[in-house]
């Protein structure tokens, strides 16, 4: 974070600036402070940088402010981002709901799960500024409720992980539906093959900033290989599930999440499941009772790895360890974010110790194992694990509609340092 620069510096209109402080927001990270010039003189950029970093309000912001002034004709919006998981997404449009609003202008996410119906009605009341999965922009395109010959200004957020899923086909073709001369941003952690085609086929001389790139944020995390036998697993894993403090714990499969979550409710342990197979709806309620507090324990596949940020997750678990060093990393980055620690654990039975030691020591990780069992003084040492109660909790029955947004937005990643005193109130 810079310490002499403020948002009315980097050529925010006024209000736009005015709305950030009522909300707490008063220096930019390196990212926004880097970016938000360049994209306001319109200049295609590429952005290096990781999940936590600040990344959505540096490009978010400048977006706005060059949409400013000038209404969407219904159906066509005239910014877009392209987000690959719906829960990004969501989140990018939380985040920037406030701050369009300061400006006038109407932010919409378009994402699978929710009947395309509501969203074409909601096209056609008019967006400005669109946020999308390919996948459902894809579905909409395809039945002409949406046309992108108006968008002047278009961000991809997390392209290599768009690449991971496969998704950068219909990226394509979104992206060659805009207008050719159209600005555009791209952002992603790493520059893969995949991923630098794209830049090289869409963006014009791109100006590039990077920040610390996802492995500098190693020094903040403490990592642990607790060596388990596959009896013990589950147990090791229900005790350090019933620790204090937030955390999550990633699976491998959706059948291995959905396990999990009905191991710890039985063992008296609040938890949430998140993976793909589960309604968009289900997805936000559990995102949000994790993110207030509700269900301390997040279970999730790889959906959750990248671009979801929730404040004072201080423990991550590998339950199955990633195959990939780069999932190793993203998983980590969900605690020890913006500067803050965080501990990392990876759970590693004796089948998977040398695919383990392969994929730390490609992700930069150096880490000495240690055995651990259900009760012993050092899984408690290194998780702050403790015997669940034992008492069962049952599996909350979803409710007949989902809750109301709340008007204060929870910020998607690690955002600029908030002058407390000036926290508005009254506005859930």
């Amino acid at each position: 974070m810079t310490t002499d620069a403020t948002f009315g510096r980097l050529g925010l209109p006024a209000v736009l600036v005015q709305a950030l402080r009522r909300a707490g927001f008063v220096a930019p990270f390196a990212i926004q402070s880097a970016c938000i010039p360049d994209v306001l003189a319109g200049k295609d950029v590429l952005g290096r940088a990781p999940t936590g970093s600040g990344k959505t309000l540096a490009f978010g912001l400048p977006m706005l402010a060059r949409l400013a002034g000038a209404p969407s004709k219904p159906s066509s919006p005239r910014g877009l981002i392209l987000a690959p998981t719906r829960e990004l997404a969501v989140q990018i449009e939380q985040a920037l709901d406030d701050p369009a609003l300061a400006l006038g202008l109407r932010v919409a996410a378009v994402v699978g799960g929710i009947p395309l119906k509501r969203q074409t009605e909601r096209l056609g009341r008019g967006v400005d500024l669109l946020i999308a999965t390919p996948g459902r922009l894809q579905d909409h395109l395809d039945q002409g409720s949406v046309a992108l010959d108006a968008v002047a200004i278009t961000t991809i957020d997390e392209a290599d992980r768009m690449a991971d899923m496969g998704f950068l086909p219909p990226v394509r073709k979104i992206l060659d539906a805009t207008p050719k001369d159209g600005q555009r941003l791209l952002f992603s952690a790493t520059l893969d093959a995949d991923v630098d085609t794209l830049v090289t086929s869409y963006l014009h001389s791109p100006v590039t900033h990077s920040t610390a790139p996802v492995e500098a944020t190693l020094t903040t995390m403490t990592h642990h290989l607790l060596f388990v036998s596959k009896t013990d697993k589950w147990q090791v894993a229900a005790e350090i599930a019933a620790r204090s403090g937030r955390t999550i714990m990633f699976c491998r499969t959706k059948h291995g999440v959905d396990r999990l979550e009905t191991q710890l409710l039985a063992a008296g342990i609040a938890c949430g499941a998140l993976h793909g197979g589960r309604t968009q709806g289900n997805r936000t309620r559990t995102l949000a009772q994790f993110g207030d507090g509700t269900t301390p324990v997040l279970i999730a596949t790889d959906v959750a790895a990248r671009g979801i940020h929730v404040d004072d997750v201080t423990l991550v678990v590998h339950v199955d360890p990633p195959t990939e060093a780069k999932d190793y990393l993203h998983r980590a980055g969900r605690t020890a974010r913006a500067g803050d620690d965080g501990v990392v654990v990876t759970l590693v039975t004796e089948d998977e110790r040398d695919l383990v030691a392969k994929v730390t020591r490609k992700a930069g990780v150096e880490i000495i194992g240690i055995e651990v069992r259900p009760g012993s003084r050092e899984l408690a040492e290194i998780t702050g694990a403790r015997a669940p109660s034992g008492i069962p909790i049952e599996k909350p029955t979803p409710p007949a509609a989902a809750p109301p947004r709340r008007k204060s937005r929870v910020p998607i990643d690690a955002q600029p340092t908030r002058h407390r005193g000036n926290r508005r109130r009254g506005s859930h």
